[in-house]
């Protein structure tokens, strides 16, 4: 016990040892060098740890489709193929008590009875549309969807630095507009997408896509440095399948929904034509990075680095303790204890300015 306690009291003081070895030597000044280009070329100038960071963009987006095509000869617009989704569910029962009255059933509310469906099955009834949904007719895609384009107007601004910016960059004129359709190489700022490149931006088929549906994503981000201009704060498009995994499900593959048209005879009778549609749904996600130079993590980092350099002494002296020859020698220069008696005297040399014990016995 008493030697744990004078072990806490101890004081340990840095001692320096020159070792003169051009192996220890060129291994400290590597580890050095490397340390500083870390911290230099990725930290600073790559990662830009100088800069005070926000992620929390702050965007809206309005979207615009444009195009007309034909489907069982009819001539179709936005206001045919534009439609929000919906969903279904169907209700087999045994017995009256599984069919709760008013529950909403897959084509209307149940009635609270379990009558036959067919020859096997019992179904709740509905009161609903008559007849009931047939869901066995074959559909073939609208060819005329492939060309048409997809307007695209996002605003962004980045609440920490109160910096607003949109997609309409001043370049784009109105002329501009009319003729441009978004590419990779020559119009990488444009717009309006023509439906057609984004699927095959997104490495897909058009007509396997058709079919049964999918999910494309658009993402726009925004990564700005607003310590350059902003000339320098510009949207990058990237396109991609949101619904990959769907392809390999057997059940509900793609993507598809339901919706109405109402009608009225002339003896007031309502009916309805009630369509399912297979359709390519565009989901437009916006993300956004955005820095500022600060003097707060220009020091932390910086402080950072000047402490990470010592790292190579620590590892020139593992190597210098196990691995060199003479660590014996050195271990005995770099670790001296020494004892302390109530009557050693501290002295300072007044010619030097060094510090000196004298022993007395």
């Amino acid at each position: 016990m008493w030697s744990c306690i004078t072990d806490f009291f101890t004081y340990e003081t840095t001692k320096s040892v020159v070792v003169k070895s051009w192996t220890i030597g060129i291994i400290n000044r590597v580890v050095q060098l490397l340390i500083i280009t870390y911290f230099v070329g990725w930290v600073f100038l790559h990662e830009k740890a100088y800069q005070s960071r926000d992620t929390a963009i702050e965007s809206s987006v309005m979207t615009k489709v444009k195009g007309f095509g034909i489907y069982n000869d009819r001539v179709m617009d936005v206001a045919d193929y534009v439609t929000p989704t919906q969903s279904e569910s169907k209700h087999i029962c045994k017995t009256d008590s599984e069919c709760k009255a008013g529950k909403p059933g897959s084509n209307g509310i149940l009635t609270g009875k379990c009558v036959q469906w067919n020859s096997v099955n019992k179904t709740c009834e509905i009161q609903g549309w008559c007849p009931a949904e047939v869901d066995t007719i074959k559909t073939t895609p609208m060819p005329e969807v492939e060309n048409f384009t997809i307007f695209i107007k996002n605003s962004i601004r980045f609440p920490t630095f109160k910096y607003t910016k949109g997609n309409f960059l001043p370049t784009i004129t109105e002329k501009y507009i009319q003729s441009c359709n978004y590419d990779t190489e020559n119009n990488t700022y444009c717009p309006i997408f023509r439906v057609g490149d984004v699927i095959r931006y997104a490495q897909q088929n058009f007509t396997t896509l058709a079919n049964k549906g999918g999910v494309i994503g658009i993402k726009i981000g925004w990564m700005c440095d607003l310590d350059k201009s902003d000339d320098h704060c510009n949207p990058e498009y990237s396109f991609t399948r949101l619904d990959a995994m769907s392809q390999k499900n057997a059940v509900s593959p793609g993507y598809n929904f339901r919706f109405a048209k109402y009608y009225k005879t002339e003896n007031g009778t309502d009916y309805r034509t009630l369509i399912k549609a297979y359709a390519i749904r565009f989901d437009v996600l916006v993300n956004g990075n955005a820095g500022k130079f600060d003097m707060i993590p220009t020091l932390i980092n910086m402080v950072a680095a000047f402490t990470s350099v010592g790292v190579g002494t620590v590892l020139c002296d593992i190597i210098l303790l196990n691995f060199l020859k003479g660590a014996e020698q050195y271990k005995a220069k770099k670790f001296e204890e020494l004892s302390l008696r109530t009557t050693d005297i501290l002295m300072k040399s007044s010619d030097s300015g060094a510090f000196s014990i004298e022993h007395y016995t």
